[in-house]
């Protein structure tokens, strides 16, 4: 339980994952809204899973020594949606994946105006991201955003949090 904060440079494609390793940092994060933006489009899912996963492989082919962790969105649909997104992020190479708790189609986490789902939809979410990774027999690093705090206040945000890391 490592309580030390780590630096992640966001990455889109081989290159910039080459660059954020060459510049010394101990890991990347493949970036949703810089891949979109790469082909041209706003961070809304319209990329699909597999066009991410394409290019988490990518990535991760090109880095030698450094992990990168995956935008996952909202895990590109249902639970089934979510445990296929973490079985694709692992066979790209991926060290680990972000499911958020947006709504979907989703907004960028930038933007005002976000909605979350329910509590429940979110922590089985969550369940779904765990339950692939128990079944893949993987060590994949699951990181559990949430968007709540905006439209549902602090507290809610907190809990949700707690909820999550429960989940394991």
């Amino acid at each position: 339980n490592n309580s030390s904060l780590a630096v992640m440079p966001c990455c889109y494609d081989g290159l910039s994952a080459k660059l954020v390793e060459a510049a010394g940092f101990k890991l990347t994060f493949m970036s949703g809204f810089a891949v979109s933006a790469a082909y041209g489009l706003p961070d809304t899912g319209l990329l699909s899973v597999t066009e991410m996963a394409y290019q988490a492989n990518m990535i991760c082919n090109a880095l030698r020594y450094i992990p990168c962790i995956g935008d996952g969105d909202t895990g590109y649909g249902n639970v089934a949606n979510v445990k296929r997104t973490v079985r694709q992020y692992i066979n790209a190479g991926l060290s680990g994946i972000m499911i958020e708790d947006q709504v979907s189609p989703k907004r960028c986490g930038h933007t005002k105006g976000k909605q979350v789902v329910g509590r429940e939809e979110a922590c089985a979410r969550i369940r779904a991201a765990v339950d692939a990774r128990q079944e893949g027999g993987e060590d994949l690093v699951i990181l559990a955003r949430t968007d709540a705090r905006g439209p549902l206040g602090l507290e809610e945000a907190l809990e949700r949090c707690r909820l999550f890391r429960a989940l394991g």
